[in-house]
């Protein structure tokens, strides 16, 4: 049994503290106990059907995103066995009726795993968040939510920081840093069980001879279990596989920074990351690393910051940005690719 590290655990915090000190570092946290007091967890506290039931006198009937994986996935939510496709069902269904179905399979013995996957909570389910919000994140940052039973989510990374609270059930995460992503062997960027790349591993039985390097990996993983009410925070590009462990599980997240950003210029960081693939394919090993040296002085900055020794009004890109100027940067490069057609 691997031993994991342990994630930083608090008591409690303040936005400040969350903000000026913690998002910054760009390591994991948990605060225990962070929304133990909403509604929502106290109702999952009494019952499954508390929950459901709290959950209920918000819903307007707009249908939401569900996806369903056959008792034969052991309830891992994932590819086919042949890579052609993935292994769930998606669809829409109300919400009142995936809730009345998710505590029917409560005392079946053989069950598909089902899930309401990021639905937007204003969407669906006015005034919801209104009695179960945070002084954490402004009005602008949509919180999203999570509803199934037992299912794994297998180890993936997002382009946005998340901070994600359970609210029923209980979950596990394993986290592994941005740094173990070669020992993790992401799947294929553009063909993704949910929209984020995923790594072929499974973690609950690792195949080591297809995917030796993925027990350096483990010598980095973290873990930790929550239950109702505790909150972690997982930096952009953390990867991290989720296990509910429940019959019913819930989870509100927010996503912020990045692609989920409303401030969010396109293309995204993904976009960039596929359009650099493109563009850089074809150069040999000796140029990408020169061209690395590059990235590494404009954009990561790892010696004297461009932007100290440039005059500010010939900074350009390398400077403040105004919107005037970031849709003239998108006006050109569609030229360009339209140009090259």
């Amino acid at each position: 049994m691997n031993k994991f590290k342990m994630i930083p655990e608090f008591s409690s915090m303040s936005p400040q503290q969350f903000f000026e000190e913690l998002v910054p570092a760009q390591q994991p946290v948990v605060i225990r106990n962070f929304a133990k007091h909403w509604p929502l967890v106290q109702c999952s506290l009494q019952s499954s059907q508390h929950f459901v039931d709290y959950i209920n006198q918000f819903y307007t009937g707009e249908k939401a995103a569900m996806v369903v994986a056959p008792p034969a996935a052991n309830k891992r939510f994932y590819y086919n066995d042949a890579m052609t496709d993935v292994n769930f069902i998606r669809g829409e269904e109300r919400v009142d009726l995936y809730l009345g179905r998710l505590l029917e399979l409560v005392d079946k013995k053989v069950y598909p795993a089902i899930s309401m996957q990021g639905a937007v909570i204003e969407d669906i389910l006015p005034n919801l968040s209104r009695e179960n919000s945070s002084d954490f994140f402004s009005p602008e940052v949509t919180p999203r939510l999570w509803v199934g039973n037992e299912g794994i989510v297998n180890t993936h990374y997002d382009s946005s920081d998340n901070f994600a609270c359970v609210v029923a059930g209980r979950r596990r995460f394993v986290l592994f840093p941005p740094e173990q992503t070669a020992n993790l062997y992401p799947g294929p960027l553009n063909f993704t069980p949910a929209g984020a790349p995923t790594s072929l591993v499974d973690i609950n039985e690792p195949d080591f001879d297809s995917y030796p390097l993925f027990k350096h990996a483990l010598a980095h993983a973290y873990s930790v279990e929550l239950s109702p009410g505790d909150a972690i925070f997982i930096p952009m590009l953390w990867w991290h596989h989720v296990e509910s462990l429940e019959k019913v599980n819930g989870l509100i997240n927010y996503w912020w920074n990045g692609s989920s950003a409303l401030s969010a210029t396109s293309p995204s960081v993904i976009d960039s990351l596929n359009i650099a693939l493109v563009a850089m394919r074809d150069l040999t090993p000796k140029q990408r690393e020169a061209w690395r040296c590059l990235f590494d002085h404009y954009l990561f900055k790892q010696g004297v910051d461009p932007v100290a020794y440039i005059p500010e009004h010939q900074q350009h890109v390398l400077g403040e940005l105004t919107p005037k100027y970031v849709e003239a940067i998108k006006t050109y490069f569609i030229q360009k690719w339209q140009d090259q057609k």
